[in-house]
Parts: structure tokens; sequence; C-alpha cells
């Protein structure tokens, strides 16, 4: 079976030389064979001009070579992810949840987890339905994911063998109070449902690989075969490339008249596929690419790097 795999930018910001690098990777792995998705379902943050950003970026660096489709985006899809989630509260696997934020910090045994504080589990069995939480409290309700079974295991080929227990996570959000979908619910039913076998992306999504599988589980639906969570790129001050970084975006280097040719080696070369920075198209990179190759450390990008892809100055 041919693999499948998937670019999907958030247009919440412009891309930036991280996004680039996981995107990169992504295409490498899969050789090509990606799908395009905006996960733009954060309505409030994502906009139109960062979607059109973004698809101006990857075909810059030849990375798709088409536009944004209704089917491209997680926003035309609502619901499709509306239809799982009744799916999910008709097996008992979700309920909804009143608790405000404030609620679950100040819960005594609410320990912190890489969402923030874990859910106690407060609302569980509480409420006889969302319009019984509402009527209680005054406030539209979450729904939560209730995750109760065993352990969630897989292999990633950068982290290696991967043991997540729910309760080290808690009931997560499967839709929000202000009646958007959750990344988690997005993502889980668009890798299920559009085919992906495999899943390359940062680090920082290991565990939500976890959830994601548990709703898969829950709905029979197919999980991705293969995982690979990446390291960052990171400034030299140490800190997590991010979108904020206007300066770095990959529109302000198309608008400097950057080679992407510059920006692809360079990045390959920052993931350990090439012995130096040095001008290469993806087409070059594809038998340079191979997943034992990838550094299992965040890269730490330093003003020689970005005279040389800048400027092309010696390192």
């Amino acid at each position: 079976m041919t693999p499948l795999g998937r670019l999907a930018p958030t247009p919440s910001g412009l891309l930036h030389l991280g996004n680039a690098r996981s995107f990169l990777l992504a295409w490498l792995w899969a050789r090509g064979n990606v799908l395009l998705r905006i996960e733009d379902i954060d309505k409030p943050r994502c906009k139109p001009e960062f979607t059109n950003a973004a698809i101006e970026d990857l075909n810059w660096l030849a990375l798709v070579k088409t536009g944004v489709t209704p089917e491209s985006s997680q926003s035309t899809r609502t619901d499709l992810y509306r239809k799982h989630l009744k799916l999910l509260a008709q097996q008992g696997r979700a309920y909804p949840c009143s608790c405000t934020r404030r609620d679950i910090e100040e819960a005594s045994s609410a320990p912190h987890g890489d969402e923030g504080p874990i859910y106690p589990g407060t609302c569980r069995g509480k409420w006889r339905d969302a319009a019984h939480a509402k009527a209680e409290t005054g406030r539209e309700p979450a729904w939560r994911f209730l995750w109760e079974e065993p352990p969630v295991a897989f292999h990633d080929e950068v982290a290696g063998d991967v043991t997540v227990d729910p309760s080290t996570l808690g009931d997560f959000v499967l839709w929000r109070r202000d009646d958007l979908p959750s990344y988690q619910l997005a993502v889980a039913l668009d890798d299920a449902l559009q085919g992906v076998t495999q899943v390359l992306r940062g680090r920082d999504l290991l565990l939500s690989t976890a959830r994601q599988m548990a709703i898969q589980r829950a709905l029979g639906l197919p999980s991705p075969a293969a995982w690979a969570h990446v390291p960052f790129i990171q400034e030299a001050t140490g800190r997590r490339m991010a979108k904020r970084d206007g300066d770095l975006s990959l529109k302000a280097l198309r608008e400097q008249g950057v080679d992407a040719r510059r920006v692809t080696g360079v990045l390959a070369w920052s993931a350990g596929l090439i012995g130096k920075p040095e001008s290469a198209t993806v087409n070059e990179l594809v038998g340079e690419f191979n997943l034992r190759k990838l550094s299992r450390e965040d890269f730490v990008l330093r003003d020689n790097h970005l005279g040389w892809l800048l400027h092309g100055s010696a390192m």
C-alpha cells in the first residue's frame, strides 16, 4: 500500500522555518504522497490571509502544487465532527462539562499535563445532557471524552515505544463551549476518514497521538500506522520558533528574494539529512531521507546559519 502523509498548516499566523522543516520532512517521508489539510477550526484565530500565505509558502517550497479546495479545510466539516460527537455521546464516551478553566485550576487534584491542568473528572455522570448542564449553571457546556480504557501504546520513529496511561492526561475536550470542535476530535476523524497512514509533526504533539488514537478506537476507526514526532528549531536564545517571529516567516523570506532551494537545503541539514547546508530541491532530497538520520535534538538556528540562508555567507 502506498503511504499517505499530510501537510496540515494552522492559519493562525504566518508559517516559519520550524513549520517548514516539519512539512519538508513529512513530504520526504511520504515521497511527496501527501494531502493538504487546512486546520482552521479555531475560527476566532484563523484568518483567510494566513491560509493564502501558507499556500503560497508551500507552493514556493514545491511541497504542494494546488490551492485550497472546500475539501481541504476543516472549517467545512463541522457537521461531520458533530455527527461523530453524537455517536460518542450515545456510547457513553462523551459527556457535557460545565467547568470553567478556573474551576479546573483550583481543583486540588488537578496536576498539570502537556495541555495545562489535568481535568479531575468533576462532571463525569453529573448531567443528564447538555441542556441539563446549561439549565443548572447558565453556561453552555463543553463536551469531554470519557477516557477509561487501557493505556494507549504506539511506536514513534523518533521517540521510540510510547505508552500513555489515560489517568495521566485526564478526560480531554472534544467540543468547545463556543460550539467548535476541538483539535483532538477533528484531527482524529480526518486522519482516519481521509486514509492517512503516517503522521510526521512536532514533538509537542506526541501525547496528542494517544488522545487521537483513543477517539479512533472508540469509534471503530483506523489509526495511522506510523508516527514520527520531530524536534524543533530554536532561536539562539533557546526559545522555540513561533508564528510571532515575523522576520523569519516564510512570507518574509520569500519577499526578500531568498531562494527556496536554500531554505529546503538548510532545513534538511538542520535535521541531519545532509552533511552541510547547500541548496537542494525537495526532489533532490528524497534520496537522502532516512528516519534513522534524523537528529533527536532541537536545532539552534544561529546568526551564521541565517547569514548563509539569507546571503550565502560562509558558515
